[in-house]
């Protein structure tokens, strides 16, 4: 099955009681029993749902996995995937992570007792530096936030069962329609589905697919316990918005690449992160183990003030903190989406004050560039 027939017909698209082509939204907190234990498969909407779980065998089919699970938002999705791990655990994760994933590592779980080393998964001789007696699992973003840095799954993998580790990918920017993680080798993969899978800027929502049945018990479990999950309506939501993932991730990446082409002939700009650039330090990767490069492009115009000036000139790029929706946003990641990070830390990783991260949009790609034109020369 072709990837662009399998978001339509993958997973279970069809309600098995009526037929409906659309699966209804089961606006329902509980279901009735025949018997004590004896049900139709529901008993309680945190448990399962039936739009929720027509979802999750959606996303699992869509990545190769063995279940899928949703959750309340991104960071829920994550939080329950951290929740595999238990105190006097340590975590390698990649340097610079999305800034809620850091948060949540540096503020919550260093006080359940998790230790982290955050390094440049794109060096494999740094991942080995950062192993400890202790290490339990590596954490990727593979293309990363916001300096698009691409890290390779299949090496880290082997590593990663070599020491018995568990290998969690974070596939947001790519999706499943230009990567698919677990069949490189990971264990888990994440997305924030609020996000390019959901689409167009109506719903919050995280994603989680295991290659095993044995790892589903333990996610279901998990989800089950600290009740993150997603309702029917954001369910139903994310179904309608994967149905046209390739078509929209198309769009953005045509978009993306006529932007990068547009920018890169400017002496205003420093520097241009995209993996589509022959320049990329991962560009051969990117090519080798994703079928797309996406629709995020972050460049650096020097100065706090410049990428203000930037900001309050454009018509078409909106100043929001998300991505990955059909009309194009734009945010400065040092004041908005990475924040969370310290000064210091932000300026070692070269997420400076004038770096501008651009998540396209499908509108005409000439009213784009002439919106950046305006603000870049005017």
């Amino acid at each position: 099955m072709k990837r662009k027939t399998k978001l339509i017909h993958g997973g279970n698209p069809f309600d098995p009681h009526t037929g409906a082509v659309s699966v209804p939204i089961y606006q329902v907190s509980t279901y009735k029993q025949d018997d004590i234990g004896v049900h139709k498969g529901y008993e309680y909407s945190r448990t399962g749902n039936p739009t929720r779980h027509a979802l999750e065998q959606y996303i699992a089919a869509l990545e190769e996995g063995a279940r899928g699970f949703a959750f309340s938002s991104g960071m829920a999705a994550i939080h329950a995937v951290f929740s595999l791990l238990s105190a006097g655990d340590h975590i390698i994760l990649t340097d610079d992570v999305y800034g809620g994933t850091y948060r949540i590592v540096t503020k919550v779980l260093n006080r359940l007792g998790i230790e982290a080393t955050f390094t440049d998964t794109t060096s494999m001789v740094e991942v080995e530096k950062s192993l400890r007696p202790n290490t339990r699992a590596l954490f990727v973003e593979t293309p990363t936030n916001p300096l698009l840095k691409v890290t390779d799954i299949t090496a880290i993998a082997a590593w990663c069962a070599n020491k018995k580790l568990l290998f969690i990918v974070d596939n947001t920017f790519s999706t499943p329609y230009w990567q698919n993680p677990l069949t490189l080798g990971a264990d888990i993969v994440l997305h924030s589905a609020t996000k390019y899978i959901g689409g167009h800027s109506d719903v919050v929502a995280g994603l989680a697919v295991v290659k095993d049945d044995q790892l589903g018990e333990e996610l279901h479990f998990l989800q089950n316990a600290t009740g993150g999950v997603l309702g029917p309506q954001d369910s139903w939501l994310l179904m309608r918005g994967l149905k046209t993932l390739g078509l929209r991730m198309e769009a953005h990446e045509e978009n993306a690449q006529a932007i990068v082409q547009y920018l890169s002939g400017l002496d205003t700009v420093e520097s241009i992160h995209y993996p589509g650039l022959l320049s990329h330090p991962q560009h051969e990767l990117a090519k080798r183990q994703a079928r797309g490069f996406g629709g995020i492009v972050s460049f650096d115009v020097g100065s706090g003030d410049k990428a203000s000036h930037i900001i309050r000139k454009l018509k078409y790029f909106t100043l929001a903190e998300s991505l990955g929706a059909v009309e194009s946003l734009i945010s400065v990641p040092a004041r908005m989406t990475h924040a969370s990070i310290p000064s210091e830390r932000r300026a070692l990783l070269g997420i400076t004050d004038g770096l501008v991260r651009l998540s396209v949009g499908i509108e005409d790609h000439e009213d784009l560039i002439a919106d950046l034109a305006n603000a870049l020369q005017g």
